[in-house]
């Protein structure tokens, strides 16, 4: 288990350096998820390795969203949230939803675009990204680019993009390996398409896609909320119904209550909620008191 050292909060650590397990290995890396990211990928595809494994009967998998068998299950979290709402009254059968999810690996939301494909009644797919917006910028410009940040006021990316540790440590992302998946699905299933773009984000640090595959991505909307925002929304909640939410969820809901006061959109909504408030008490207890 490869994990960034000063990425994650002291609760996580625990939970992970605290294991019982007598096979398994936890070790925090000197640098961020994207490098941690990065070493399981050169892992997986060191030819090598691969035989050294197969020669002793083993193959590598991934638990994290690098394998698409981590999606499968999170699928079912929007058919379940829609039977639910509809269970409940909230709506009637046939009725649009829009989808809130914060998002960094893009694992979560591209499920909730896999539930969309397979006849589940969602309207508008929201990508909630906190300070670290490479995904926001995506949406906004069809440019990916992981060295410099979009600058909203001139229209240029003429800044270098800081990565930047938050409260919310699981979007602190640079490098979304399930974009990798939408833009195959946007490329109609070309994987030279995909491939060359892939190679161009790894060399140049930047990649742009087409108008036609930009037109595949109309379901997506995006936003960012920084930790201004999101400890503002963790209160704001807070004081209104006493119901506590961790840093995640706030960033999905602040950036929700940006998009509805901006388009006007009141379609009924559901905000994928990712984590423990207990799990980052120190930010969320500062956020509140």
């Amino acid at each position: 288990v490869f994990y960034p050292k000063n990425g994650v909060s002291p609760v996580q650590e625990k939970q992970m350096v605290t294991q019982r397990g007598s096979n398994v290995r936890v070790i925090g890396i000197t640098g961020n998820f994207d490098d941690a990211q990065t070493g399981v990928k050169m892992m997986f595809n060191d030819a090598s390795l691969k035989a050294e494994l197969k020669d002793k009967g083993f193959v590598f998998s991934s638990a994290n969203s690098i394998n698409i068998g981590r999606l499968v299950p999170q699928v079912v979290y929007y058919v379940y949230a829609y039977v639910t709402l509809l269970k409940n009254g909230r709506i009637a059968e046939g009725d649009k939803i829009n989808v809130t999810v914060p998002t960094g690996n893009f694992g979560n939301i591209l499920a909730a675009y896999f539930a969309k494909q397979l006849g589940i009644p969602i309207d508008r797919l929201i990508c909630a990204s906190n300070s670290n917006k490479v995904l926001f910028d995506f949406f906004k410009t069809s440019r990916y680019d992981k060295l410099k940040e979009f600058n909203e006021t001139d229209g240029s990316f003429d800044k270098d993009r800081k990565f930047t540790l938050t409260g919310s440590p699981s979007m602190d992302i640079l490098i979304s390996s399930n974009l990798e998946r939408l833009i195959y699905l946007a490329a109609d299933g070309s994987d030279a398409k995909d491939r060359e773009l892939m190679s161009a984000l790894n060399e140049k640090g930047a990649y742009t896609i087409t108008d036609d595959m930009k037109a595949k991505l109309s379901d997506f909307e995006s936003g960012y909320a920084d930790e201004a925002k999101t400890e503002e929304f963790i209160k704001k909640l807070y004081d209104k119904t006493g119901y506590v939410i961790d840093t995640h969820t706030a960033v999905a809901g602040a950036v929700y209550a940006d998009y509805k006061e901006k388009s006007g959109d009141d379609t009924v909504t559901v905000i994928a909620s990712t984590a423990s408030p207990y799990k980052f008490a120190r930010t969320v207890m500062t956020a509140i008191d």
